[in-house]
């Protein structure tokens, strides 16, 4: 999608993936300025340092709320969570998110605290940083909630105002993308996992809470439940809930925890000596996991094993077939690993149609082309998944199964590679 021209780009959005528009475009702006750099380098560097300067905010925020040495442990907290580390890692908007959610809350504390704290300068600074979050992905907008329980009552009304034009500029991009939400039709029911997820970090929270200044459990309790636990709620009507549509909550989290450490270190003693024991116990826990989160089985599936199989599979091939045709997109990462392989099932490619995946022929020249081949490669999900029940799909298993043998399979983590021969 970044290497897309903008007009190419707007044009897919009007119909496709309009939530993560703005990020396209900062990509798209990143790639043409270091076209000579690594591809994954200039798409991964951005989250890299949106949690670096994350965690400086924080730290400086929980300078504010708390004091120097709760706001450093509050920075060093958010650094390590598996959640953060995790997007910290990828190339996608939910670390700049953070970055500008997070910022947008230090401005909401600091025009609070000053001396004349309804300037419009101020709130105008606010609800510009909140609107960029939003326009980054529309759900940052439930950080509203958590901000309307620490605003006082004598700044409401300046805080509804700029609240307020936030809501009403992102609005154009709430409506849009409901018009594309059958993208979001993967997301299922809430798991066990999300709300025993979401429950221990609940606890944790208020746990942490306790006899913490006033202040930061004003701005940091409601950031670490109200988000996630609106989302939840909607879910029960329409599923939307994904852990990391709401990661700035973790934000909320780690302010707790970095004001907890503090208040338990100076206690002394025994639970001086507690609290030391149970960071090293953390830490120690934290390891393993983030040594997994740095290897590709942590993620759904390995985009560079699939192109290895791919150019190992097609050394004699006569094309390549996509099972279904949203798995067209392991290709569109790295192109030289198909390239040579006719795809017998595409009629446009995604950037002519305006797609994120390509239109695909008609069913019957599908079959024509699939039939008129001796040798194809096949990129399939793993075993066990469900079968896209289209025409289009239908006819490519059925055409394999009629008239080719599979004469090996390569199982990589997420996909499976196949080659079909004709039967003579």
């Amino acid at each position: 999608m970044a290497h897309r021209t903008p007009p190419d780009l707007t044009r897919t959005l009007a119909h496709a993936d309009a939530v993560h528009g703005l990020y396209y475009l900062l990509a798209h702006a990143l790639f043409r300025l270091f076209r000579d750099a690594d591809p994954l380098l200039v798409l991964r560097l951005p989250s890299v340092l949106a949690t670096t300067v994350t965690a400086g905010l924080l730290t400086l925020l929980g300078t504010r709320l708390a004091g120097p040495r709760a706001g450093t442990l509050a920075g060093l907290t958010f650094a390590v969570l598996p959640p953060v580390q995790r997007y910290t890692q990828e190339g996608r908007s939910y670390a700049l998110v953070c970055t500008l959610v997070v910022g947008a809350t230090y401005l909401l504390e600091r025009t609070l605290d000053t001396a004349a704290p309804r300037t419009t300068r101020a709130w105008a600074g606010y609800g510009a940083v909140l609107l960029a979050a939003c326009l980054l992905h529309e759900f940052a907008v439930l950080v509203l909630a958590a901000h309307a329980v620490a605003v006082p009552r004598e700044a409401r009304r300046a805080w509804l105002k700029a609240a307020g034009a936030v809501v009403v500029a992102v609005a154009p991009l709430a409506v849009l993308s409901k018009r594309q939400s059958a993208q979001v039709a993967w997301i299922g029911g809430l798991g066990a996992g999300a709300l025993l997820s979401f429950g221990a970090m609940a606890l944790l929270g208020c746990a942490c809470a306790v006899r913490l200044p006033r202040a930061l459990v004003r701005f940091a309790l409601p950031l670490t439940v109200l988000p996630a636990g609106l989302l939840m709620l909607v879910s029960l009507v329409k599923p939307l809930y994904v852990d990391r549509y709401v990661l700035y909550g973790q934000a909320g989290t780690a302010l707790l925890i970095g004001a907890a450490l503090d208040r338990l270190t100076r206690a002394g003693g025994a639970r001086r000596a507690a609290a030391l024991l149970a960071v090293g116990a953390a830490l120690a826990t934290l390891v393993p996991v983030a040594v997994y989160l740095r290897t590709p089985d942590s993620r759904l599936d390995d985009a560079t094993a699939v192109d290895a199989a791919v150019r190992a599979a097609g050394a004699d091939a006569d094309g390549i077939l996509y099972l279904p045709a949203r798995r067209r997109i392991w290709a569109l990462a790295d192109p030289d690993a198909v390239r040579g392989l006719r795809d017998l099932a595409l009629d446009r490619t995604p950037a002519a149609s305006g797609t994120l995946y390509g239109t695909e022929a008609d069913p019957s020249v599908i079959r024509a082309r699939l039939l008129a081949a001796r040798r194809i490669v096949v990129l399939r999900d793993p075993a066990g998944q469900p079968l896209d029940a289209t025409s289009g799909e239908v006819t490519k298993r059925r055409t394999l199964a009629e008239g080719f043998e599979e004469c090996g399979t390569r199982t990589v983590h997420g996909a499976r590679v196949s080659v079909y021969a004709r039967r003579c």
